[in-house]
């Protein structure tokens, strides 16, 4: 029995330790995109997508974009109701899923393997985007749990979603707005309480046509 519990033990250590955070590129600040008049031109819905990885740069900036730290005080891209800050932002890609840390800019490993699926559910076409964004509300932060808390926290998700998108329009890329997916999976996946809740989701890639270029 003592065996047993110390083989487990060391498996949960080797796990933990498997865990990893991973520094993201500054964003660039002088990137070459779109006049927001334009972005919004051109922001649409995709669901086709070229599934070569995106560079890191471009990952980079999709993540300040949708909630990176803009001040010093630490507020962010996206305003959130009393400054909550209550997003949550978590990356699924073919290695595994990791969470955005605006404070530190960079992505902190929660699982490992390719996840993509939960946020698919019945819609295959979302495996073709290298990666998704699941946009998780932590009613915790919000000191609150009632209706109202809940309605606030899904206009923030919403916001955060924008900003996904126009970032989108602006730099070349697809994507398209979700809220469908394996909820119950996802929240058992990510060790979610019943005060966290799994709101929006983009899957993210270039677009088709890039595959010919």
């Amino acid at each position: 029995m003592k065996q047993i519990l110390l083989t487990a033990a060391l498996l949960m250590a080797t796990a933990c330790g498997a865990q990893k955070t991973t520094k993201l590129p500054a964003p660039n600040m002088k990137r070459q995109t779109t006049t927001v008049m334009e972005a919004y031109k051109q922001r649409r819905s995709q669901r086709t997508f070229n599934q070569k990885e995106l560079s890191r740069q471009d990952l980079a900036d999709l993540l300040w974009t949708a909630q990176g730290v803009n001040r010093e005080d630490g507020r962010l891209t996206m305003p959130s109701c009393m400054n909550w800050q209550e997003i949550r932002l978590y990356l699924f890609d073919r290695k595994g899923v990791s969470l955005y840390d605006p404070k530190t800019h960079s992505l902190q490993e929660v699982a490992q393997g390719d996840q993509r699926k939960l946020i698919a559910g019945r819609q295959d076409f979302v495996m073709q985007a290298p990666v998704s964004l699941l946009l998780v509300a932590d009613l915790e932060k919000n000191g609150h749990t009632d209706a109202r808390s809940r309605e606030m926290a899904a206009v923030d998700a919403g916001i955060c979603t924008q900003n996904i998108c126009l970032f989108c329009a602006a730099a070349g890329l697809a994507t398209v707005p979700r809220a469908s997916m394996e909820h119950e999976k996802l929240s058992a996946l990510l060790g979610l309480t019943e005060h966290q809740i799994p709101m929006m989701n983009c899957p993210v890639g270039y677009p088709k046509e890039e595959a010919s270029k």
